[in-house]
């Protein structure tokens, strides 16, 4: 479980694939010393990955093919940054969202316009699948960064850039570019739990006496 709040920023050493999925190698002198074991989880890009093998600042990880077919992490490249999260500690603030570090859709990064001096409006575009969980002033984790809904747009939507994240995290560069999209947990789970899409939540209302 991650929080969507990025600790690092790694850079893209390698990506090999192989008959199956691939090897990702990045290297992250940050958080190579916090001393990262093998097994650890860690959010690149918001895709929860194990790290597979350490040799100094340099840190592996096994990409399988529902990975590289899901996510953007196929098409990195040497030399590109990405966001780095290690998976949340018990009695760490959680500062962002609850992030579970899987991808449930792809999208664009339309735009990025200033507002005002100091901060941002990032556009981005998702598809209907996605869109459904997303409402005004909700959590939406892009790329791995934590950010709030500001506006539900008829394709996508919009979200605010403090220079923090804009300093921090890949958000500041130039679109167009995919990201990684994960909704908030909490929709998913309140849209299985009524069933929504099968008349569920119709049925539902009708056993409370809404209807």
């Amino acid at each position: 479980m991650f929080t969507g709040i990025i600790k690092a920023l790694g850079r893209v050493v390698s990506l090999h694939r192989a008959a199956l999925g691939a090897e990702l190698v990045l290297s992250c002198p940050a958080l190579a010393a916090e001393a990262p074991s093998l097994g650890d989880s860690i959010a690149v890009n918001g895709a929860c990955l194990t790290i597979k093998a350490l040799e100094g600042d340099a840190l592996s990880f096994d990409l399988s093919e529902e990975t590289l077919r899901r996510t953007t992490l196929g098409e990195l490249r040497p030399g590109q940054e990405v966001n780095l999260e290690p998976a949340l500690r018990a009695g760490q603030p959680l500062g962002g969202h609850l992030v579970m570090g899987h991808v449930d859709a792809t999208g664009w990064v339309r735009s990025l316009r200033p507002q005002g001096a100091d901060f941002w409006e990032l556009q981005v575009q998702a598809p209907p699948e996605l869109m459904r969980y997303i409402v005004p002033k909700g959590s939406v984790a892009v790329d791995g960064v934590s950010l709030t809904v500001a506006q539900v747009l008829q394709q996508g939507f919009t979200v605010a850039l403090i220079p923090h994240t804009v300093r921090s995290t890949t958000l500041g560069r130039r679109p167009p570019y995919r990201v990684n999209l994960e909704a908030d947990i909490i929709g998913k789970y309140v849209e299985r739990l009524l069933g929504m899409g099968e008349g569920g939540l119709l049925r539902a209302l009708k056993r409370a006496g809404y209807l």
